[in-house]
């Protein structure tokens, strides 16, 4: 694995409601690429290579727009090694959840 990002997706709309609900299709879309993800309380993780990633950071926004956000900002998180190396979810993560 060469990258991770960590993407926080914050829809501009009327409601709690329709945050979680705009935020739970990005999450979806998120799943469906079958790349390792972790969600958080306020972004999710994702593993991969760099371009693939940000073609996902790219369709997150879309996917928000398309269900209903007028406008969204993102907050995002990029580790980048080109020769391999970035710790991974589990790495930095796991033993916080035993």
């Amino acid at each position: 694995m060469k990258a991770s990002v960590a993407i926080q997706v914050l829809p501009h709309v009327q409601s709690d409601q329709e945050v979680i609900r705009i935020v739970d299709e990005v999450i979806a879309y998120i799943r469906s690429t079958g790349l390792s993800y972790y969600v958080g309380p306020s972004e999710t993780s994702i593993e991969g290579e760099y371009d693939e990633l940000m073609d996902i950071i790219k369709n997150c926004q879309l996917i928000a727009v398309k269900a209903g956000a007028p406008k969204v900002s993102s907050y995002v998180k990029i580790s980048f090694a080109p020769n391999g190396g970035v710790l991974t979810i589990d790495q930095k993560v796991t033993k916080h959840h035993q």
